[in-house]
């Protein structure tokens, strides 16, 4: 079979889609935490995808990809049987996996599916595992039933309350520490300003958090330096340094400055992509 090709394909909902795709030298050395760089054409962009799950055995790897802009666009409408040009990594450094005692996961949006391996690792360490999933709605809400299986308790909230607990992820945090539950460790992955909350009252509720920095990665070999964080008052690269970093050290408002500056132009960008591809059939 050749690598790189996509051997099953899941829309999970509008906007996700997992890729099942082969590619055994990574499968046989990916570890939590760690992402591959994806690339689906000539000429095309390199976009890091933190890696989901992997099989030894079948010599698979799974992404879950969020179209976002025209090149994560493009990806998502690559059918089962074809393929990524480029298939590159295991990349980044694996999250420190150890016997923390009791641990929050928090996942927010596609977040959900990066923080999934980190969860399954800290249970096979032994620790006792809380998952805390958030989306705006029901419709966003990824792997609920697979972080169910997998961890002792999992709680999904949803910012309309269109399932599960109305509110945010930390409104969730909250509540497990107001039942008086003891959280070691957390390990958090979703949007910039969803990860600076969250590691806030994590750290005032002394949890130990850590934040994983995959939002903000481009080339992935730092290289590039589009990833550069303040970290602990040092400059740090997310693809080679992390991308999870203890969280309470992290500059978040530098990061979303840093970011901001980026987004009229992916708007621009996607918008053109979509113009670009409105079907066209029945018009003459």
């Amino acid at each position: 079979m050749q690598e790189n090709t996509i051997l099953e394909r899941v829309q999970l909902n509008d906007v996700v889609v997992k890729f099942v795709i082969y590619k055994p030298l990574i499968a046989k050395s990916a570890k939590a935490g760690q992402f591959v760089i994806l690339r689906g054409r000539e000429g095309g962009e390199r976009v890091p995808v933190t890696l989901v799950d992997w099989d030894v055995q079948k010599g698979t790897i799974t992404v879950i990809i969020q179209a976002i802009g025209k090149s994560t666009s493009l990806f998502n409408n690559l059918q089962r049987g074809e393929s990524f040009l480029n298939v590159a990594g295991p990349l980044g450094t694996p999250v420190e996996i150890k016997k923390y005692g009791t641990v929050a996961v928090i996942g927010g949006g596609v977040g959900i599916a990066e923080v999934y391996p980190i969860a399954r690792a800290l249970k096979e360490a032994g620790n006792k595992v809380i998952a805390v999933l958030g989306a705006r709605t029901k419709d966003l809400l990824i792997l609920e039933p697979k972080m169910k299986a997998l961890c002792d308790e999992t709680i999904s909230t949803t910012d309309d309350g269109s399932y599960g607990m109305k509110g945010m992820v930390t409104d969730a945090i909250q509540k497990l520490h107001d039942r008086g539950e003891t959280i070691h460790a957390g390990f958090i992955i979703g949007p910039i300003p969803m990860m600076k909350f969250t590691s806030r009252l994590m750290d005032k509720l002394g949890m130990n958090p850590h934040a994983s920095l995959n939002p903000i990665m481009l080339d992935g070999t730092g290289m590039c330096g589009c990833c550069r964080v303040t970290v602990e008052g040092k400059v740090k690269f997310a693809c080679v340094d992390g991308p999870m970093f203890p969280s309470k050290t992290i500059d978040f408002d530098e990061l979303i400055r840093r970011t901001s500056e980026y987004k009229p132009l992916e708007k621009q960008s996607l918008e053109n992509f979509q113009k670009d591809h409105v079907c066209k059939c029945g018009l003459h």
